[in-house]
């Protein structure tokens, strides 16, 4: 998916205000296309730590990094040994064991899943790299290890304000987490589901809509999560938080709503007047995206 700036003009620009973003990558792959924080990066709002232990995509990343952005080649999870399960289709290769009663039900995934490749690998914890402190957001999508990594990231994650998640709905590999587990862990560590960016459904064998296995129809299959500090706490951000939050979540999904909210908060904390200076720059925009904070 090719992210854009669902609600125009950036953060900085309705608001005259800017504040430097830290972005962590887990699995920074290019084979997605754009990142979803590629918005920030435009505007030079954001730098990016990025992992990918891939030589071949690490190459093509620090190919085309940005001259405050640092991939490393470091595999990150719980910090043991594992397996690498190396899949026919690169966007499948795991830690865990593809799950064939699972991928048997959609057309593709046996072909796509099947292991060509073990490949013995150390893991690090995200907690153990100096680097990943202090971050604003985090994006990850390691294909079933993100639970694990989150596990040992608990105290990045206490400076992170959003954070963009692959889960699934079904297990495509054997004990697999799923989005319930993932989202109890994460509320537990302050976090709430603010929205999914998108959902992912396919049609389940035998049948073909559209002569394309690429079709979805009822089966939600996974999901790009955002999880946000819990907004209802807001004494839990920082001054800075709520802005570093602001921006992400209004340059990257068009969050207006909870952005106006966060910078309520952070006037009632100042005296300032970033709310009513994004609200009026909304109003002066045309379009659709205005309507809810018109209304509100």
């Amino acid at each position: 998916m090719t992210p854009k700036n669902l609600a125009g003009p950036g953060f900085a620009s309705l608001t005259g205000t800017s504040v430097p973003l830290r972005i962590i990558d887990v699995g920074a792959n290019p084979i997605d296309g754009t990142p979803p924080y590629a918005p920030l990066l435009e505007s030079g709002a954001a730098t990016v730590l990025g992992f990918e232990p891939n030589p071949a995509a690490l190459a093509r990343l620090q190919a085309m990094k940005g001259a405050g952005d640092t991939y490393l080649p470091h595999a990150i999870g719980d910090g043991a040994a594992h397996t690498l399960h190396v899949c026919a289709a690169p966007g499948m290769t795991s830690l865990l064991q593809p799950n064939p009663a699972v991928l048997n039900c959609f057309h593709g995934f046996p072909e796509w899943g099947r292991v060509v490749e073990r490949i013995p690998v150390a893991t690090m914890r995200l907690d153990d790299i100096p680097e990943a402190r202090g971050a604003d957001m985090l994006k990850i999508d390691i294909q079933g290890g993100e639970l694990m990594a989150m596990r040992h990231g608990e105290a990045v994650l206490r400076d992170i304000v959003v954070i963009q998640t692959e889960v699934e709905f079904l297990p495509l590999y054997q004990d697999q987490p799923l989005f319930s587990d993932v989202e109890q862990h994460l509320r537990a560590q302050g976090f709430v589901l603010h929205r999914f960016f998108p959902t992912v459904s396919r049609v389940i064998a035998p049948m073909v809509m559209n002569n394309s296995i690429y079709e979805g129809m009822s089966q939600l299959v996974w999901a790009d999560a955002i999880f946000v500090r819990d907004f209802t706490r807001l004494e839990t951000f920082s001054d800075r938080q709520l802005l570093a939050a602001s921006a992400i979540l209004h340059d990257c999904y068009g969050s207006l709503d909870l952005v106006l909210h966060l910078l309520g908060e952070h006037d009632r904390r100042t005296g300032g007047g970033l709310a009513g200076a994004y609200l009026g720059a909304l109003r002066g925009l045309a379009g659709p995206a205005t309507a809810e904070p018109l209304a509100a």
